[in-house]
């Protein structure tokens, strides 16, 4: 490779951030290959692409964090070369310099030490301030990160805080010391529409203001293009490592050249819905039903007895044959634990349920293991909800093991295999585990392991929400398939719109344990009468 040209750092011209040829390989295997990138002072750059693509390792390498990584090419900020640097070079740059906004803050911020600790830290490390003075600062980015009560949540702990409010944390802590350039690695991915909304507003109003003072630059890493479309001024794309294309978001968006950028623009959900029949039966029904939790009294009442929490406050819905019913609303608004209630896994304070015209309440014995088997669940993250130490035919022939006794050992394994295939898995896979495969391919093992038992019902707890725009398209379209073949009634929880738009009959929008509004879902998308569905509608990016 021919030497690098060399820039002048004092030059207005030079860019903040320039990677040049990257490479970056694990052993054989190289997952970021000749990437050459530049961005400018004050800049929103996006870097998008599916998982597995290299976003998170270029972004990682930026800072010298990858471990066991064999990294080459050049990387400059502010015209110096950082992998000549020393160790202690670069931990004076983090923070400072070059800080980092993770995906998922409950993991990487520390459990044992309060928001405010940690914020302050990095004020001490880096500006050598007082603990005095680095707790003011701590409060007053609490504050302009938009947390309520700033004073009094510096002194919370990580896991006393809404995912809302520990990613603004994140960002409190990213911006501490005034970086100028901020990586941002899917800062949003987790969060409910309208909390996303505000968390792009902040990061638009800090960037802006950061930029004025010290041209602050933002690389934006994600798979979320709406974000990318509102947020960045430039996109580039990486495809299992590369860089495909790169442009300003109006030309990548409006004209894009590479087939894979094209893909990813044609992957948003796309709805094929079959409708449902006038004569379908109700297959579930829930009336009136409420559920309570109990809490804990504050001060000496507690000592004497609890509270209650109502987190589900009269609910009725029903879900017929062929029928997607669509849940939606924010964090806590009661979804899950509806849903939970309609699969009789929790107890309901008052109200009944109906699965085909007969209560809950009144299976005994074999009949509700009979009904168990009628009513499955699919949940949001198919990693934690497979088993790590059983093989994909276990996992899959489980229920027909526990439901089905009279099986033999061969008409279980071809039926686990027959209810593979139907959902895109070859049999090859009955002897590997979970691990070893994609997120998407976890996620059509779970809808195997629900679907092998023949269910009327399937809910589906945010079954889409962790995977790629591409892949969550085709899970969508799988589902719909299924449903259409098999007449199944599906319950569809989820906080993307998007998702519910495409693949709903009817919604139910829920706030605070009680049902806003319900009704056909093209009706409340298109005409919503209740504030809190306007809310959410207006906070979803792509209206």
């Amino acid at each position: 490779m021919s030497a690098l040209p060399q820039i002048d750092p004092q030059s207005t011209n030079t860019p903040l951030l320039e990677l040049d040829h990257l490479r970056v390989a694990f052993g054989d295997t190289v997952v970021v290959d000749d990437v050459t990138l530049a961005i400018a002072r004050g800049e929103r750059v996006a870097l998008v692409g599916e998982s597995g693509s290299g976003k998170s390792v270029t972004a990682l390498s930026v800072l010298r964090l990858l471990s066991d990584a064999q990294v080459s090419g050049a990387i400059r900020f502010d015209g110096e070369e950082l992998l000549k640097k020393s160790e202690r070079a670069m931990r004076g740059l983090r923070g400072s310099d070059i800080a980092m906004i993770f995906q998922e803050p409950m993991s990487a911020l520390n459990p044992l030490y309060s928001i405010g600790d940690q914020i302050a830290e990095t004020i001490v490390v880096h500006d050598g301030v007082g603990a005095t003075e680095a707790r003011r600062r701590a409060v007053a980015l609490l504050a302009r990160t938009g947390i309520a009560e700033p004073e009094k949540r510096v002194n919370s702990y990580p896991h006393q805080l809404s995912g809302g409010q520990r990613q603004r944390a994140m960002i409190a802590m990213a911006l501490a010391c005034r970086p100028r350039l901020l990586l941002a690695d899917e800062p949003t991915t987790a969060l409910d529409v309208t909390i996303r909304a505000q968390i792009v507003e902040l990061l638009l109003e800090l960037q802006r203001d950061e930029a004025k003072k010290r041209g602050m630059a933002v690389l934006l890493i994600t798979h979320d293009l709406n974000l990318v479309r509102h947020f960045a001024q430039r996109v580039a794309v990486m495809e299992r490592g590369v860089l495909v294309e790169t442009g300003t978001v109006e030309q990548v968006f409006e004209a894009p050249r590479h087939p894979y950028t094209q893909r990813l623009l044609a992957s948003r959900p796309q709805r094929e819905v079959v409708p449902v029949l006038p004569i379908s039966p109700v297959l579930l029904e829930a009336r009136d039903v409420s559920v309570d939790f109990r809490t804990k009294l504050p001060g000496l009442r507690g000592w004497f007895g609890a509270g209650r929490f109502r987190a589900v406050d009269e609910a009725d819905v029903s879900v017929r044959q062929g029928e997607t019913l669509g849940i939606v609303g924010e964090s806590g608004s009661g979804k899950s634990t509806l849903a939970m209630a309609l699969l009789g896994l929790q107890r309901t304070a008052h109200g009944e349920i109906e699965f085909q015209g007969r209560a809950l309440a009144s299976y005994r014995g074999v009949e509700k293991t009979a009904l168990r088997s009628n009513m499955q669940v699919v949940f949001q993250d198919p990693f934690s909800s497979l088993s790590p130490r059983q093989t994909i035919e276990r996992i899959v022939g489980e229920g027909l093991a526990l439901h089905r006794p009279q099986m033999t050992p061969q008409a279980r394994r071809d039926k686990v295999v027959a209810v593979l295939r139907e959902v895109g898995i070859d049999r090859t896979a009955l002897y590997r585990y979970p691990h070893e495969f994609s997120g998407g391919q976890r996620q059509r093992i779970a809808i195997a392991r629900a679907l092998v038992l023949e269910p009327r019902v399937l809910i589906l707890d945010e079954p889409t929400s962790a995977l790629d725009v591409s892949i969550q398209q085709q899970v969508l379209k799988l589902l719909v398939g299924l449903q259409h073949k098999y007449n199944l009634g599906f319950v569809f929880i989820s906080h993307d719109l998007e998702v519910i738009g495409a693949m709903a009959h009817r919604v139910v929008v829920m706030q605070n344990g009680s049902i806003v509004e319900t009704g056909d879902v093209e009706q409340i998308f298109a005409m919503p009468v209740h504030p809190y569905t306007r809310k959410l509608l207006k906070a979803a990016l792509d209206r």
